[in-house]
């Protein structure tokens, strides 16, 4: 009876405290899933989001310190993550990530691969050092992650493999910012090619696509340019990092199971109008 009683106790607990709730009966309970690019905005908030739905977390970036403060955050909450330092840009580095992950949990569920930069410059001033660091972490990145974890993803005949992209390079152009945006669009055709060639061993291939995102970058522009931005948004707002973040573990989850090669724009309706200039 006493047994009962406890048991009974604990279900309460479980079912009132947020912590509990939140790691247990999750979309993705126990899925081990890498994020490349995970100490900061869209990153972030991507691996705070997929370690609440119960995944095991494993975040990796080049900033050690900003990894360790958001594993902690992680853990304080009851969630599962652990974090490896490497650099997206060398191939013997994914390797690595790869290969430790594997050696602490067996398999890799899902890879998100989110780091990219955007440094500006007009074309007619770029140099190509610019050039080949936007493409080697924004695209080359992605080629390396993906070999470094497809190994273990067919052996297992399942996996899930994510990009964050955007609607700059794919969907609009962007002034300023060729490389990015030229990386950005090369992502989008190696996921769509690499969805086909992956399908057989039930290995899906999608991305996000944002808009105008206020992280810290963009918060650092200032009220008046943010303001400005924000015109060219029918939803009257510039987006939240943790609503980028949502789509991700929905493309990872079994609901999206016969989806690859697809694109989620999240931009507040930022592709849709044909001018901006325009009252609506």
């Amino acid at each position: 009876m006493k047994k009962l009683i406890f048991l009974a106790m604990l279900c309460l607990i479980c079912f009132f405290d947020p912590v509990c709730a939140q790691t247990k009966g999750g979309r993705l309970e126990g899925k081990v899933v890498i994020i490349a690019g995970a100490s900061k905005g869209i990153g972030k908030s991507t691996a705070e989001v997929f370690a609440s739905e119960g995944a095991r977390v494993v975040l990796v970036s080049r900033t050690p310190e900003l990894l360790a403060k958001l594993t902690e955050e992680i853990r304080n909450k009851g969630n599962e993550a652990d974090f490896i330092v490497a650099d997206v840009t060398r191939e013997e580095d994914m390797q690595r990530m790869a290969q430790e992950v594997m050696k602490k949990y067996k398999r890799i569920d899902v890879l998100l691969y989110n780091a990219g930069i955007y440094p500006v410059s007009r074309v007619d001033i770029m140099t190509s050092k610019e050039w080949h660091q936007v493409l080697d972490t924004n695209l080359t990145g992605g080629f390396y992650a993906v070999k470094a974890c497809l190994p273990f993803m067919k052996q297992q005949k399942h996996g899930r493999i994510l990009f964050t992209s955007s609607i700059s390079g794919p969907r609009v152009g962007l002034p300023g910012v060729a490389h990015y945006t030229a990386s950005k669009a090369g992502l989008d055709g190696f996921m769509k090619t690499i969805a086909i060639e992956l399908a057989k061993y039930n290995i899906t291939v999608n991305a996000v696509e944002p808009g105008t995102i206020l992280i810290d970058t963009v918060q650092n522009l200032g009220a008046e340019h943010i303001k400005n931005m924000t015109r060219a948004v029918p939803l009257g707002r510039l987006g939240a990092p943790e609503e980028v973040a949502y789509a991700h573990p929905f493309l990872a989850s079994d609901e999206a199971a016969y989806i690859t090669g697809q694109s989620i724009i999240v931009d507040g309706g930022q592709v849709l109008p044909e001018s901006h200039h325009l009252e609506y």
